[in-house]
C-alpha cells in the first residue's frame, strides 16, 4: 500500500491551541467590554427603573391591604375613614413594614387629607412637609380622577394611588421615595472594576493558556500518530487520553488502523497470487508456443497435443480474470441484482446434472436429497454461480472416497441449501477466513483447481441477496457449506 500525501491546508495555518486561547482572549475581553458599557451607561437608569417598580409594588401592596377590610366598618359620620383598633394595626403593620423594607416614606389620609396612617424613614420627605403635602394631594385629586399620580421634584419622586372607589375615593396613599445620585458610587465601582480588570484579564490569560495547551494536547498527540499511520507504519499506537472525544478519536483510529493493515495485507496477498496464476499459464502458453514453433509445428499429434494444452491454460487465464472482473463488480456495488421466480429443487437437479460427466470421467459421486419443490424469487444467474462455486469446492476438497452431498431443506421461513464434502476439514481459527480472496485451506492432499476466488465470489453474491451463509466443519469428518435463500413464495 503506497502512503498517503500530506496536505496542508493553505487556509488553516493558526493552529488548534492558538485558536482555543484566542478564543478564551475574545471571550473575557467581550465579558468585561460589556460590563463596562452597562457599568458607564446604564447603571443609573436600573437604579432607577428598580426603585420605581419597588415603590409600585409597595402602594398595590399597602392598597390592597386596605381594600381587604370590609368597607361597610370604615365609616362612620361624614363618610370619613374610621378604623377600629384592629384594623388601624393592620394597616399602621403593612406601612411600617414596607417603609422600612423598601427605604420608603409612607402616608395614607383620607379625602379631607387627615392622616389615617404614616411612616417617615428620612427628614427631607415632601410628604412630610405640610406645604408639599397639600400640594402632591391637590395635583392627586386634579389627576385624571386621582388613580394613580407620579411627581418627581429634583432626587425625590412621589408615587401614589387613591383608596376606595376611583371615582368617589374614601383617600389617598402617598409614597415618597429618594433618588441616591450614583454618579460618586459609580466612580468608586469604576476604580475597584479596573483593578479587577487587570487582574482578571492576566489571571484569564495564563488560564486559557494552561486550558488551550490542555485541550490541544490529545488532539496534537493522535495528529502526529495520523502522520505515522498515512506514511504505512500500521503499529501505531493511537493515545486518546485526556476526554471522551479525543478517545473516541483515538478508538476509531485505532480500529481504521486495524482495517487498513488487514487491506494492506489483502492487496500484498492479491498481487502475489495473482501473480502467481498469471505467471503459470503465461510461462506454459510461451513454452508451447515455442515448442510448436521449433519442433512440433511438422507433427500433427505432437502439435494437436501442444495446443490443446494452450487452450487449457488460456481458458484458466479467462476463467481468472473472468472470476475478479465478477468480484470487482459485486464488492464495488456496481452488480446489479435482476431477481426472478423459479424452483430451487429444479434448479439444483439441473446443476447437479451439469456436473455428472465430470463426476463420471474423475470418479466422483454427488448426492442430492431433495425436499418438496418450493418457489424463491431471487436472481438466477447469480445463485447458479454460488451453487456451481460451493459444489466445486467440495470437489475439491473432499476424501478420497470422492463423495459430495448437496441437500434441499425447506423451512417456515426459506430454503436451506448445504453441499457437504468428506475431505479433511478446517480448523476453528481458520473458518473465518474461508471466505477470504485467495484463501485455500491446507488440508487437502489433491491439487486444487480452480482461482481461489470462488467461496469470495460465494460471499459477495450473498450478501448482495442480503442471505444468511456459513460454513460447519470437523477434522478429519469434512466440512458443510451452507446458505439461506429467505425469498420464497409459499405453496397454496
Amino acid at each position: 500500500m503506497k502512503p498517503i500525501k500530506h496536505f496542508r491546508h493553505a487556509n488553516s495555518k493558526i493552529s488548534l491551541k492558538v485558536k482555543i486561547w484566542l478564543y478564551f482572549i475574545m471571550f473575557t475581553v467581550v465579558v468585561f467590554a460589556l460590563l463596562w458599557i452597562f457599568l458607564i451607561f446604564f447603571l443609573e437608569r436600573f437604579y432607577e427603573d428598580m426603585r420605581v417598580r419597588s415603590a409600585a409594588k409597595s402602594m398595590i401592596a399597602i392598597a390592597d391591604v386596605y381594600n381587604e377590610i370590609d368597607r361597610s366598618e370604615k365609616y362612620s359620620n361624614a363618610m370619613e375613614i374610621v378604623l377600629d383598633d384592629e384594623q388601624s394595626k393592620k394597616l399602621a403593620d403593612i406601612v411600617e413594614e414596607t417603609a422600612v423594607k423598601e427605604d420608603l416614606c409612607v402616608l395614607v389620609v383620607d379625602k379631607y387629607s387627615r392622616e389615617v396612617a404614616k411612616k417617615h424613614i428620612f427628614n427631607d420627605c415632601l410628604i412630610h412637609n405640610p406645604n408639599d403635602k397639600r400640594r402632591i394631594l391637590a395635583d392627586s385629586i386634579d389627576s385624571a380622577e386621582g388613580h394613580v399620580i407620579s411627581y418627581r421634584f429634583q432626587n425625590i419622586l412621589i408615587y401614589g394611588c387613591t383608596l376606595g372607589d376611583g371615582a368617589y375615593p374614601d383617600g389617598y396613599l402617598l409614597i415618597n421615595l429618594g433618588l441616591v445620585p450614583v454618579g460618586a458610587t459609580v466612580d468608586v465601582i469604576k476604580r475597584q472594576l479596573m483593578t479587577i480588570t487587570v487582574i482578571l484579564i492576566a489571571f484569564a490569560f495564563i488560564i486559557s493558556l494552561y486550558l488551550s495547551n490542555r485541550i490541544s494536547a490529545p488532539i496534537d498527540r493522535i495528529t502526529k500518530s495520523a502522520e505515522r499511520l498515512a506514511k504505512g507504519d500500521f503499529t501505531t499506537k493511537f493515545d486518546g487520553r485526556g476526554y471522551l472525544e479525543a478517545k473516541k478519536l483515538a478508538d476509531t483510529l485505532t480500529y481504521a488502523e486495524k482495517e487498513l493493515s488487514k487491506v494492506d495485507m489483502m492487496q500484498r496477498d492479491l498481487i502475489a497470487n495473482v501473480s502467481h496464476d498469471l505467471r503459470t499459464p503465461l510461462t506454459m502458453l510461451k513454452a508451447y508456443a515455442e515448442m510448436i514453433r521449433d519442433l512440433s509445428g511438422d507433427n500433427p499429434v505432437k502439435r494437436n497435443e501442444h495446443l490443446e494444452i494452450i487452450i487449457s491454460e488460456t481458458d484458466r487465464l479467462a476463467l481468472l480474470v473472468n472470476d475478479m472482473l465478477d468480484l470487482s463488480k459485486l464488492e464495488s456495488g456496481r452488480q446489479k441484482l435482476t431477481p426472478s421466480e423459479f424452483g430451487i429443487r429444479g434448479k439444483l437437479s439441473e446443476i447437479i446434472e451439469r456436473f455428472k460427466g465430470l463426476s463420471e470421467k474423475n470418479g466422483y459421486t454427488i448426492h442430492f436429497t431433495p425436499d418438496e419443490e418450493r418457489t424463491v424469487y431471487c436472481d438466477t444467474v447469480k445463485i447458479e454461480q454460488v451453487i456451481y462455486n460451493l459444489i466445486n469446492n467440495a470437489i475439491n476438497y473432499t476424501g478420497d472416497d470422492k463423495q459430495v452431498f448437496v441437500r434441499q431443506i425447506n423451512t417456515d421461513d426459506g430454503v436451506l441449501v448445504e453441499v457437504e464434502d468428506t475431505g479433511d476439514g478446517i480448523d476453528k481459527d481458520k473458518i473465518k477466513l474461508i471466505f477470504d480472496k485467495y484463501y485455500r485451506s491446507e488440508n487437502h492432499k489433491r491439487e486444487v483447481v480452480g482461482t481461489g476466488l470462488g467461496l469470495s465470489i460465494v460471499k459477495a453474491v450473498l450478501k448482495l441477496h442480503n442471505y444468511d451463509y456459513g460454513v460447519r466443519s470437523t477434522i478429519g469428518k469434512g466440512s458443510t457449506f451452507w446458505f439461506k435463500i429467505s425469498d420464497v413464495k409459499k405453496q397454496q
